[in-house]
């Protein structure tokens, strides 16, 4: 990419692609194999407790000198262990979601640290330039995993909060090719944050049995459910059939809770249950029809970026 801009000058990166940090799937194998190809790598926090995200950081930081991230999840129980440990082992950019961003915005600036919250909303992206963070990710619900309750698509979502903000703007949700980054930029984003495509990787750390089920969906095997306890896109499977049945009885929350379980992303997504499991994953899966390492997504996705550009420029 022949010229730098906000996003690739404040994470001194080559090309403005972030990979999202997703749990059960973005350890330190696939953040150093997406900032080592010129992205910005992240690991995500939210599936690991303290000392396996400790160690996550440091495997990461022999396996690349570039630049990668964590993502924390605000609603984390041991959030505090969590930042002292960021901010120990010398992470420079973090990655915040579901929560409110003053908390821990300011600490984590005063230790060196830049500071990216993910939204999916005008209103919360406002708040969130308003808390002082150095840029935003907004991600419409074709995203995969929770999502806001607006459901706002991302091409909307972009210039709506472009208008109304100053700082960097990260795209999110349904985007998986160098087509649909050239066209999130265009709409006013300074970069964008993949997620979906990069599950299918060898490097993503969620199990081969999640990964096919990834590249085998078709368009519209993906919805978003459980919208009175945290709206959430997965695949369909029993699991989801179970949720479908047991709203025909109108539930309560406690009983959807209950169904719900304990650790269910888990059995999905990393250990590979497809019946029981949760499978987190965005509508764009329609468009991942193979597992490939993640240096040539990178380089195929701004391939196509920059072909595509040419491409208009002729219109």
């Amino acid at each position: 990419m022949a010229s730098k801009n906000r996003i690739t000058q404040l994470f001194n990166i080559d090309y403005p692609l972030i990979q999202a940090g997703m749990i059960w799937a973005s350890g330190w194998k696939l953040a150093s194999a997406v900032s080592n190809a010129g992205g910005l790598g992240i690991i995500g926090a939210g599936s690991m407790y303290p000392e396996i995200l400790k160690e996550h950081i440091q495997k990461c930081k022999k396996a690349t000198d570039k630049p990668f991230a964590v993502n924390v999840p605000m609603l984390y129980p041991e959030i505090d262990k969590i930042m002292a440990i960021i901010i120990k082992e010398g992470v420079e950019i973090v990655f915040t979601s579901a929560g409110n961003p003053k908390t821990w915005t300011k600490h984590l600036q005063e230790n060196g640290i830049k500071v990216v919250h993910v939204v999916s909303s005008v209103k919360f992206a406002m708040k969130s330039e308003e808390a002082g963070v150095d840029a935003l990710v907004a991600e419409g619900f074709e995203a995969g995993g929770h999502n806001g309750r607006d459901e706002t698509t991302t091409f909307t979502l972009i210039p709506m909060v472009k208008e109304k903000i100053s700082i960097p703007l990260i795209a999110a949700g349904g985007i998986a090719t160098g087509k649909g980054m050239l066209a999130a930029m265009v709409l006013g984003a300074d970069a964008v944050q993949v997620g979906s495509r990069f599950v299918a990787t060898p490097e993503a750390s969620s199990h081969k049995n999640f990964k096919k089920m990834v590249v085998d969906a078709q368009e519209g095997d993906t919805v978003l459910t459980l919208k009175e306890l945290a709206p959430v896109r997965l695949l369909k499977n029993k699991f989801y059939d179970d949720v479908q049945s047991l709203y025909l009885k109108s539930p309560s929350k406690e009983e959807l809770i209950d169904l719900l379980g304990r650790a269910r992303a888990k059995k999905g997504m990393f250990e590979g249950d497809l019946e029981e499991g949760e499978l987190e994953i965005g509508q764009i899966s329609g468009l991942i029809h193979e597992i490939k390492p993640a240096a040539e997504i990178v380089k195929e996705m701004i391939s196509e970026f920059e072909q595509a550009k040419q491409e208009v420029a002729r219109l």
